[in-house]
């Protein structure tokens, strides 16, 4: 299995990133999706999921409005577009497959800052 995601970087307050991520060695289309993110000190948070068909969506609360997960489940893949970020969304963003997630990516860092 393989999780590999892409797409972080370095982004001003108001700014917006695209993260990608790509999926192999599992049955990518039966897998509900999710994005995660992790700061030191602070628990996991569930950022954003898809259902396994991509026709249900659930966000953070703080993301609402801001972030948008969609899936290509021929291409195994799932991205987040994040817009007006915000410099608490600053963190390790990291995918997954499953709700616990069953599999995950080491995750890319996304800082938020001017």
């Amino acid at each position: 299995v393989q999780i590999e995601e892409s797409g972080g970087g370095l982004v001003q307050p108001g700014g917006s990133l695209n993260l990608s991520c790509v999926a192999s060695g599992f049955d990518f289309k039966s897998f509900s999706m999710s994005w995660f993110r992790q700061t030191p000190g602070k628990e996991r948070e569930s950022v954003a999921y898809i259902s396994f068909h991509g026709t249900s969506t659930k966000y953070l609360d703080s993301v609402k409005g801001r972030f948008t997960i969609s899936r290509d489940n021929d291409k195994n893949m799932v991205y987040l577009q994040m817009k007006n970020l915000k410099p608490e969304d600053t963190a390790l963003y990291f995918c997954g497959a499953g709700i616990t997630p069953r599999y995950r990516g080491q995750g890319i860092q996304v800082n938020v800052s001017t």
